[in-house]
């Protein structure tokens, strides 16, 4: 870990302005790990909730909560500190979330339609998806399995989760 920040350098911050710049401290550290949230709430209640490309580890979570308690002081204002990994289920915040799940099944939301949906690409403007549908034959009666794709901007989307299978 890097060397604590000088209390100098952030006497004259707000509180959260001080958490940022522990949180983006420790991050430095832990190139695979990204903030998908920070909340602070009206009684110094401190919620950090990562993410990572290969999976959050318990670790990941220690070190990150160590860099921020050991760097304010509880005497200056008194605070709790939460800093867990995003959990299943979670909605889906940021581009780099969807390219770390290419390959897995998401349910994705948009102002007209839910899709269930295989994630094949995800770039930085959309998302490629893909599943089987049945639909009336062209020729003949009865229906017929097609493979569809369907290309979703990231700003059309207004919720994605990735399923969990067991």
């Amino acid at each position: 870990m890097r060397e604590a920040l000088l209390p100098s350098f952030y006497s004259n911050m707000t509180f959260k302005e001080k958490v940022n710049a522990l949180l983006e401290q420790a991050l430095v550290d832990k190139p695979t790990v990204f903030l998908i949230d920070l909340t602070i709430t009206d009684a110094f209640k401190i919620m950090v909730s990562l993410d990572a490309d290969t999976g959050v580890v318990l670790q990941d979570c220690i070190d990150i909560s160590r860099v921020i308690e050991n760097n304010l002081d509880r005497e200056e204002q008194d605070f709790s500190l939460e800093v867990a990994s995003v959990g299943v289920g979670s909605p889906l915040k940021m581009i780099r979330q969807y390219k770390k799940n290419i390959g897995r099944t998401l349910i994705v939301k948009t102002a007209n339609t839910t899709i269930e949906a295989q994630l094949i690409a995800a770039n930085d403007d959309f998302i490629t998806l893909s599943w089987e549908a049945r639909e009336p034959k062209k020729v003949g009666k009865g229906k017929e399995t097609v493979q569809k794709t369907q290309e979703i901007l990231y700003t059309d989307i207004k919720e994605a989760i990735v399923t969990v299978t067991f």
